[in-house]
């Protein structure tokens, strides 16, 4: 109890102190940052960070960039970016597109939110509207580019980070649109035949769509200039050691988007492009979200001891330890199935009906891998009997308990600090009013899966002593698998310049949050088991975290 109570503590000191050091380092110099919403024409909004430097006033309006994350991502993903820009004088728009974050519209809705979006930065009184730029990542390129489309007066240059002109979502390029036109295309970029038509990224040179927006007919050379930065021509292709969700962490990609808008609008505050300090903000969130999840964990097992103490733990029947064959075989089951089935099951679920309340399409996607696998480990209890476990009703409050807590320490800090708790791609964040029913909606699914997912792996680790060895069975069961997977997956990537053929690219770079997120779900199987002799409860908080880590983070189709 003594432990559960010290890292509950930890969790806090490392929530605020974390959330702490990421808001001074976006706030450095003095900037402002502000959450906006910004009303649509039917009655939805969309919602920004607004980052206004202290240099910036309606006397000494500065130059405004509108900057935009990628598909199934929010604001705070462009944060790298709008820190680095504002600490340079830039007023920056960091945008939900449509159908993201707190924008409560659905995806794909009104140009992605682009032409709102740039008519709001333009409207300000501190914002010189003559010197405008555009930059947006993967998704986030198209929302910027159908900015452009609709007002191709309104701003001087645009920088494509790991994004392209062109189909799906947006108008071919031309020697001439977008103006003054940087492409900023990692070595390593997954969704390299997508954007640019080729099959390695590293190839983007020899891009025929590439070079039309060019105008040449011969391999694009990296950082040369192409026409002219006075005619609205320029163009240049930078090319970043790294990979598409890799750009949020780089220093080349972002130093590459500075000095494209440096070039372009002339900062008010020039600084040397690779003089960056967003990388300690990074720090910051990553240290606040693994204070989250000890808090979460840590606030679980205190109310379960205290309802259930050690001395009557005792009581319970210690199970039998599983060995031999039977361990084993179990354990290969549950490292290869999940892995096994991952890209088909999830590629079945775009196909899943939404029956009007599973509203978002890629967490459909998940949410079929999980029920199948769920169904895979039901039947495979029925042939090996699992551990009785109690129903405990105390467990399930200490379960709701829990995330409640976490839930409300995320909203202040969300609301005083202006921060979420993330690391990368891996981001927590307060759900909006808008995301309640979607919740509510995919929570019992997911409860399913974890309710069969961790008596698998309780019947396996239940007689085993130490915690840790507990763990690693545990961890082998739900992680375990998908780290080899996704491990396999990069090394492929980083080998040979290209995916394997088996795997999607979106869902590779989603399958990277699988790793962390159920290695916590494996600790929280043990805990719960240890400090409560019930699987139920350990349930119930993950399918609680996970439906909000996925709600929170998903985009809103229908």
């Amino acid at each position: 109890m003594k432990t559960s109570f010290v890292s509950l503590l930890a969790g806090l000191v490392l929530i605020v102190a974390g959330s702490l050091l990421a808001h001074f380092v976006q706030t450095s110099g003095g900037t402002r940052i502000s959450d906006i919403r910004i009303p649509m024409d039917d009655g939805k909004e969309l919602s920004a960070y607004l980052y206004v430097p202290k240099s910036a006033t309606i006397d000494t309006p500065a130059p405004g960039i509108l900057a935009v994350h990628g598909y199934i991502n929010s604001r705070e993903t462009q944060s790298s970016f709008a820190i680095e820009l504002a600490r340079r004088g830039y007023v920056v728009l960091a945008m939900d597109q449509s159908g993201h974050g707190y924008s409560t519209n659905t995806a794909f809705a009104s140009a992605f939110g682009g032409p709102a979006g740039l008519t709001y930065l333009r409207s300000l009184p501190f914002v010189d509207a003559d010197k405008i730029g555009l930059e947006g990542h993967s998704m986030g390129g198209w929302t910027v580019l159908n900015a452009a489309m609709a007002m191709p007066d309104a701003y001087q240059s645009l920088a494509l980070v790991g994004s392209s002109t062109g189909a799906p979502f947006a108008a071919p390029g031309t020697p001439e649109f977008p103006r003054n036109l940087a492409v900023v295309f990692s070595k390593y970029d997954e969704f390299a035949p997508l954007m640019w038509e080729v099959p390695r990224a590293a190839e983007v040179s020899n891009s025929g769509k590439l070079q039309t927006v060019f105008g040449t007919d011969a391999p694009v050379e990296p950082e040369r200039v192409y026409g002219s930065i006075e005619d609205g021509t320029a163009r240049v292709l930078m090319q970043p050691v790294t990979t598409h969700p890799g750009d949020h962490l780089d220093f080349g990609a972002t130093a590459d988007v500075i000095e494209w808008m440096d070039s372009t609008l002339d900062a008010p505050n020039p600084l040397p492009a690779r003089n960056q300090i967003w990388q300690y903000k990074e720090m910051g969130t990553a240290l606040a979200l693994i204070g989250a999840a000890l808090l979460l964990v840590s606030t679980f097992a205190l109310l379960n001891l205290v309802n259930t103490p050690p001395a009557r733990l005792s009581e319970f029947d210690t199970p039998k330890v599983v060995a031999g064959p039977t361990l084993w075989i179990t354990l290969i089951i549950g490292l290869i199935v999940p892995a096994a089935t991952y890209f088909t099951f999830t590629e079945w679920g775009a196909q899943f009906p939404n029956f009007g309340i599973f509203r978002q399409n890629i967490t459909n996607q998940i949410m079929s891998w999980a029920l199948a696998n769920g169904v895979i480990a039901a039947i495979g209890l029925l042939f090996a009997r699992p551990h009785k476990t109690r129903l405990n009703p105390s467990g399930l409050v200490s379960a709701l308990i829990a995330t409640s807590l976490l839930f409300g320490v995320s909203v202040l800090m969300s609301v005083m600090l202006k921060v979420d708790f993330r690391f990368w791609v891996v981001a927590l964040k307060p759900l909006g009013l808008h995301q309640w029913p979607i919740f509510l909606a995919y929570f019992l699914p997911f409860l399913g899966f974890f309710f069969a997912s961790h008596l698998s792996q309780i019947r396996l680790f239940a007689g085993q002593k130490s915690a840790w060895s507990q763990f690693r069975t545990a961890w082998l069961m739900s992680a375990g698998g998908m780290t080899l997977l996704i491990g396999a997956v990069y090394i492929a990537l980083f080998l040979f310049g290209k995916l394997p053929d088996f795997a999607d690219p979106l869902f590779s770079i989603v399958g990277i949050q699988f790793i962390p997120i159920l290695t916590l779900t494996a600790v929280i199987a043990v805990v719960s088991w240890r400090t409560s002799r019930s699987a139920l409860p350990g349930a119930l908080l993950s399918a609680l975290f996970v439906t909000w880590y996925i709600v929170a983070g998903q985009a809103t189709h229908i």
